[in-house]
């Protein structure tokens, strides 16, 4: 039995065990088949492992070597980038819509032919939001969101999955605030899952997968915070939706 015929079996149970990472394929392709239900999906971030894959075709497993993480005290922050957050101009909220952080995020870039986040990931996330695992920060201007981000954590380890854009910085601005919050409740890393140019222009480094599993399985096993600002945040007058 070769590692594709593992990879095909596992999915025949909720219950089992992904495989060892070490029969990953080189993209990082670990499984594919199965669900998205919450018991899964909590099985795999537990694991380091996320679903990655096109509306429509079967649910691919990943857990790529090597590994992107942000370290949320090593944040890029550049001189744009701060007169931006400095501005001051917006409002900052965390889990007040995550919903609508998801539909933006979904929604094809310029540059991209279509979005990875189907309908079958909105409806899967949105019941991990429900149940306190999946989680956004917004950012509003005039009553209008016009950036976020969302994700997934396992006690202090955090699996950032998407962010958008309707105004200059604004999705950069809901990092810096969601940075400055996981560095006052001691988070080692935001996981990046998978390189790109953007993410490294932030400070996203790449790791080799097994250190990216040592750290992730101890931030994993701490208790998780509130999901609740608890540092200073912007707050504009007239910014926050009615």
């Amino acid at each position: 039995m070769d590692a594709t015929d593992l990879m095909r079996l596992y999915l025949a149970d909720p219950g089992q065990p992904f495989p060892p990472v070490e029969l990953a394929d080189p993209s990082g392709l670990i499984a594919f088949g199965g669900d998205l239900s919450p018991r899964r999906l909590l099985n795999a971030y537990s694991s380091g492992i996320f679903p990655w894959y096109d509306p429509g075709e079967i649910i691919q497993w990943y857990c790529p070597d090597p590994r992107s993480i942000l370290v949320p005290t090593d944040l890029r922050v550049t001189k744009s980038y701060r007169r931006a957050v400095e501005k001051a101009d917006y409002a900052v909220t965390m889990n007040r819509a995550f919903a609508e952080v998801m539909a933006n995020c979904a929604e094809p870039r310029a540059h991209e032919d279509g979005t990875w986040i189907g309908s079958d990931m909105l409806a899967a996330y949105l019941r991990l939001h429900h149940l306190g695992h999946a989680h956004s920060v917004e950012v509003w201007r005039e009553g209008d969101l016009i950036g976020g981000l969302y994700g997934v954590a396992r006690g202090r380890s955090f699996a950032g999955e998407s962010m958008f854009s309707r105004a200059r910085d604004a999705s950069k601005i809901a990092l810096y605030w969601l940075c400055a919050q996981l560095t006052a409740w001691e988070f080692p890393l935001i996981d990046c899952q998978v390189t790109s140019g953007h993410l490294s222009s932030l400070g996203a480094i790449d790791i080799p997968r097994a250190d990216f599993l040592s750290l992730h399985t101890r931030a994993a096993a701490r208790p998780g915070p509130s999901w609740r600002f608890d540092i200073p945040i912007p707050e504009a007058p007239g910014h926050l939706p009615a």
